[in-house]
């Protein structure tokens, strides 16, 4: 018999946006590849999980397929989700992508799955906990740095410092870290618990911030998948294999080595998650 590493299965939350591709013009559930293929260059299986309102009720039914939770970046958070009246610059909100995602991270934090929210997910994340968010940074900070380019991350880069001995710095492995930032929103009040371990240099804006005693739970208000450099989403992928529930040991499956592998047929072995 040999052990089979089983890659770690990463559910990306999408985003419902209007979508051209070939003659249709519609609604849809969409993600930028570059989220999919940060994931896939470090070993992760990607799968998007598009807003579901029966899963509101029950996450746990969409967690029990997956390793490790990432949240993408996208539209922003309808302020309602933190008691607050819309700015006239919070537009083109997506309640129904809102009240998914919360549920999903506040059941992930629940079970000690490791997650990642990038942008929007950071402020997603906060929120999750209780917290408030900043709608317009140029408001209150008076320039526009965090989103130099509207659409682009051309010429985006900038700073930003992490705290010593944190989940963010352990990621990025550095503690003075380049970053490729579109945001024109940013964590206000923090939600319970929560940590802020990176600030920009620019305006001390929180740019990370986690969740201690859990094993990763990490925001990052950068784009790590935009730079094909970063280790931050590796540093994440390790986690949900770490965290791996699949039979035996950590992110494996036993195989008989008498050929049944190779054609595809497996050994009795204890299911990876409930026979799911």
């Amino acid at each position: 018999m040999v052990w089979v590493m089983r890659r770690p299965v990463i559910g990306i939350c999408t985003a419902l946006e209007r979508a051209a591709w070939s003659v249709w013009d519609q609604q849809a559930a969409l993600l930028p590849l570059s989220y999919v293929e940060a994931v896939q260059r470090v070993g992760g299986v990607a799968i998007m999980l598009a807003p579901d309102a029966s899963l509101v009720a029950n996450p746990d039914e969409a967690l029990e397929l997956i390793d490790g939770l990432m949240l993408a970046g996208g539209a922003d958070i309808d302020p309602s989700s933190y008691g607050q009246p819309a700015h006239p610059e919070t537009v083109d909100t997506a309640p129904e992508r809102d009240q998914f995602e919360i549920a999903l991270v506040r059941a992930a934090i629940e079970r000690d799955m490791p997650v990642l929210g990038i942008c929007r997910g950071m402020q997603l994340i906060n929120v999750a906990r209780g917290g408030t968010l900043l709608q317009h940074l140029p408001e209150r900070y008076g320039h526009e740095e965090h989103r130099r380019v509207l659409g682009s991350f051309d010429g985006s880069d900038h700073e930003v410092v992490l705290s010593e001995g944190s989940v963010a710095a352990s990621a990025a492995g550095e503690v003075a870290h380049v970053t490729k930032s579109h945001h024109h929103q940013g964590v206000d009040e923090l939600g319970e618990g929560l940590i802020v371990t990176g600030v920009s240099p620019l305006d001390d804006l929180p740019e990370a911030i986690e969740l201690p005693g859990r094993r990763f739970v990490l925001g990052v208000q950068w784009h790590p998948e935009a730079d094909p450099a970063s280790t931050v989403v590796g540093a994440f992928v390790d986690a949900a294999r770490a965290s791996s529930r699949a039979g035996g040991e950590p992110g494996a499956e036993l195989l008989g080595v008498d050929g049944a592998a190779a054609a595809g047929a497996r050994a009795p072995v204890e299911p990876s998650r409930e026979s799911v």
